[in-house]
């Protein structure tokens, strides 16, 4: 199960590469560019951050730096779901798979996939 909990911005980065990758640093900056409005610059940051956290993978194509997610989709929402729910909503229980019910970046599979893990999610050590 995926442990690590992206930042909102580094989970709008991993989403861009969930749908397409490898990509170049400004082909996820322009994909990214109507839910972060900030500058390439901040882009290329937050990836070097991402890179440092081994979020994300970096390679050399046709002289092009681009990036690959690292972080495997399904976990990764799984934990920060799981985390929003417990931290933010104060839920103890497991969320409702039907909160992604209509989501456009997972299939029917990957929905079950991501309610078997949200059911399973081992109990927090008090």
């Amino acid at each position: 199960m995926s442990g690590v909990i992206p930042s909102v911005t580094e989970l709008t980065l991993l989403k861009v590469l969930w749908k397409q990758q490898p990509l170049s640093a400004r082909e996820i900056h322009d994909a990214a560019a109507d839910e972060l409005a900030w500058s390439f610059s901040s882009t290329r940051k937050t990836l070097d951050r991402m890179l440092e956290k081994q979020m994300v993978a970096l390679q050399v194509l046709h002289g092009v730096n681009v990036y690959s997610a690292r972080l495997e989709k399904v976990g990764t929402l799984a934990a920060f779901a799981h985390d929003f729910g417990r931290r933010v909503m104060e839920i103890d229980a497991p969320l409702p798979v039907t909160m992604f019910t209509g989501s456009k970046l997972v299939d029917q599979q990957e929905l079950a996939q991501l309610e078997q893990m949200l059911q399973d999610w081992p109990t927090d050590e008090a």
